[in-house]
């Protein structure tokens, strides 16, 4: 296996990095106010997605931050507006995706970015639409 190019190794830990952040700050709103729905489900996926990355940053020997986001993450006043900055989040995730798609033509690594991107657009921004259309 051939090492990452610097831009391929960066990508990677964009992504890392932006699926901790989401990770972190869903864990939050539900340390904050319970077991909600979509966060407890989008949580869990959001944690398989670091495991996707990790595990390819550990196939081509990239050393990897522990989460730097936990506790650092906002703090939501309530339910909705957590849900309304997550499909902020949600759309700036699919945008990095774009961005880092560009950055290798290997195999591997594109498979689980497409994977991921395709999540966050067709399930993870759609549950958070929804829920910030609640009342």
């Amino acid at each position: 296996m051939y090492a990452l190019t610097p831009i391929e190794t960066q990508g990677l830990l964009d992504a890392l990095d932006d699926e901790y952040k989401s990770w972190a700050t869903y864990h939050q709103v539900i340390d904050d106010f319970g077991p909600i729905r979509p966060f407890i489900n989008i949580v869990e996926a959001e944690k398989r997605h670091m495991q996707a990355l990790l595990e390819l940053c550990r196939q081509y020997a990239i050393e990897t931050p522990i989460n730097p986001w936990i506790g650092k993450v906002p703090r939501y006043t309530s339910e909705k507006h957590a849900c309304q900055d997550a499909v902020k989040g949600e759309i700036e995730n699919a945008v990095l995706y774009d961005r880092v798609l560009k950055s290798t033509d290997r195999p591997d690594i594109l498979d689980v970015y497409r994977a991921l991107q395709s999540a966050s657009i067709e399930r993870h921004l759609p549950a958070f639409q929804r829920c910030a259309e609640r009342d």
